[in-house]
């Protein structure tokens, strides 16, 4: 699995940053990140895979995905996909 971030989605978050006049480290700041994780993941040092990293890809739009938490996908049987709401999020929100 490529969990690799591209560069172009990466620049188009920079540029809606830029294009509505909000910083980095407000957003991160305003969701609970460390803004050094964020520019992180802008810049492609990091994968992407769980934690806070697929969290603000997945809430930046850098990635598909769900923002859930263990205790989401409990109890399942085999075959059941968790249901974990969609992250419906505009990317400065």
């Amino acid at each position: 699995m490529d969990a690799s971030i591209a560069e172009a989605r990466a620049e188009a978050v920079r540029r809606e940053f830029a294009r509505q006049g909000v910083s980095i480290s407000s957003w991160a700041r305003a969701h609970g990140y460390s803004s050094q994780l964020v520019y992180q993941v802008l810049a492609g040092r990091k994968r992407c895979v769980r934690g806070q990293c697929h969290q603000i890809a997945v809430r930046l739009g850098l990635k598909d995905g769900v923002l859930g938490t263990v205790a989401d996908i409990d109890g399942l049987g085999a075959g059941q996909v968790p249901t974990v709401p969609a992250a419906a999020e505009d990317v400065m929100r």
